[in-house]
């Protein structure tokens, strides 16, 4: 079995730890537990201690851990938490696993921020919006606000977890019809509208829960003998 201090090790080279010095990324409660059943989940909620001893839980992955109170979990059940890391390599910013699943090909990174890829872009088979739009809403489990593309098939697509005039501009001038993203930004919207661009905002919390049940299944795919387990909303 692996130890809370061997998962950490292996999310730090999974997340590029090394490129993120205003992360503290890795063991936030530390145990000396074998890690047999991991449960991976985006924040502590009041039911935590419950789900934990349901689950007979040896470790937890959370994304945003500040509001955990040790007293719900009992015993020894170590905690491994990753923040900024885990929004930029597995939502919606330079994730490849996400551009596979998409059927994304060809792709380049789409803006920078302190020296890290910050989104990327690429070919998709030639498509209407409407069933792009739809590939999106299946793979996120729906979406947010939707601004249409209406002057023929879509065949190039940038995925941004942000989203700013210059970053709708670029996208639109390497041959983007579609831009996808997180949360709508009103000062990106001149851009938007000088360029056609069309706009899938699918929401930060679904692009979160993506990002979740890809993260279980990479620890899945490391260690066949840990059983990963997620919250019911994220099954």
């Amino acid at each position: 079995m692996i130890s809370l201090n061997e998962l950490a090790e292996f999310l730090d080279r999974f997340f590029a730890m090394h490129l993120y010095q205003d992360d503290q990324g890795g063991v936030y409660c530390a145990s000396p537990r074998p890690v047999r059943r991991l449960g991976v989940a985006l924040e502590p909620w009041l039911q935590l201690g419950t789900w934990v001893r349901d689950q007979r839980l040896d470790a937890l992955f959370l994304h945003r851990p500040w509001q955990l109170d040790p007293q719900q979990l009992a015993g020894d059940v170590g905690v491994v938490a990753y923040h900024h890391a885990f929004d930029e390599r597995l939502t919606l910013g330079w994730n490849l696993r996400l551009a596979e699943a998409m059927e994304l090909s060809q792709v380049e990174v789409l803006g920078h921020k302190d020296d890290r890829p910050l989104g990327m872009i690429g070919e998709v088979r030639a498509q209407s919006f409407a069933t792009f739009r739809l590939r999106i809403a299946q793979t996120f489990g729906g979406e947010e606000q939707t601004r249409l593309y209406d002057k023929g098939e879509i065949t190039r697509v940038a995925v941004v977890g942000a989203m700013t005039e210059l970053l709708v501009g670029e996208a639109w001038h390497r041959g983007a019809q579609v831009y996808v993203t997180g949360q709508w930004r009103k000062p990106a919207g001149r851009a938007v509208a000088e360029n056609g661009i069309g706009v899938i905002v699918v929401g930060h919390r679904r692009s979160e829960e993506w990002g979740l049940r890809a993260l279980a299944g990479v620890i899945r795919e490391r260690w066949a003998e840990v059983e990963v387990v997620l919250p019911q909303s994220h099954e």
